[in-house]
């Protein structure tokens, strides 16, 4: 079983709309398992305090190494003796891309810190080794946002989650693309119509159609995205 467990300040944000849809339905069925652990459990003072103003003065309130890493140490390893990764959600962090999601869809799941305030105290991230991810180039105001979108992404690639297994191979980045653009019935609509190829029947028309519209639509949008798929196809 695939197993999350995500260390935050606020547990009551989970499942939260991971118990609905295609993931909350097989969190019913334990394809995959959510634990949020509440990080002021493990604080040691009267009021629970998990943060402290940061050395060397300036604004905002860092969380504190010593409690993180208590809440941290409270996790088991796998019965394979493993660690699952230990992720914490940060706009410092590398983005995440369908890559990595893939890899961590396939692996034992992960542990996820949700981060707070001006951040996390740097010895934590180190003395726990801890994979700084962000989601963009922008910030949230902590990290559970960021967790929930990242366990979606995982969640939906673990086999059984998800009704069609093709539906996650032709999808926006799975071949270094966006993916192309869809249509569905009326045929007509506000004067607009779908395109002649797609109800053609000729499937290898709709397949080369689909391969120059992800193309285009990559090439307009995501330049960065053109560049790297271009440069995989060079010999």
């Amino acid at each position: 079983m695939w197993r999350a467990s995500v260390l935050t300040i606020f547990p009551e944000m989970f499942p939260g709309p991971l118990g609905l849809s295609l993931a909350g339905k097989a969190l019913t069925l334990k394809l995959w398992s959510l634990e949020a652990i509440d990080i002021r459990a493990h604080a040691t003072d009267k009021h629970r305090t998990v943060d402290d103003t940061p050395a060397g003065g300036g604004p905002g309130m860092v969380m504190k190494a010593d409690v993180l890493a208590a809440a941290i140490d409270t996790l088991p390893a796998d019965k394979s003796g493993s660690l699952r990764p230990r992720l914490l959600m940060s706009p410092r962090g590398k983005p995440l891309t369908q890559a990595r999601v893939r890899d961590l869809a396939a692996g034992p799941g992960a542990v996820i810190l949700c981060g707070r305030f001006e951040g996390v105290d740097e010895r934590l991230i180190e003395g726990r080794q801890l994979e700084e991810v962000s989601l963009g180039d922008f910030i949230l105001s902590g990290g559970e946002p960021a967790a929930l979108a990242l366990l979606d992404a995982c969640v939906r690639l673990i086999p059984g989650v998800m009704g069609k297994e093709a539906s996650a191979a032709e999808e926006s980045f799975s071949a270094g693309l966006l993916e192309y653009p869809q249509f569905t019935r009326p045929p007509v609509w506000e004067g607009r119509t779908i395109p002649d190829v797609l109800v053609s029947g000729d499937h290898a028309r709709v397949e080369a159609w689909r391969r120059a519209e992800a193309e285009r639509l990559t090439q307009q949008r995501r330049p960065d995205l053109w560049e790297a798929y271009q440069a995989r196809k060079k010999p």
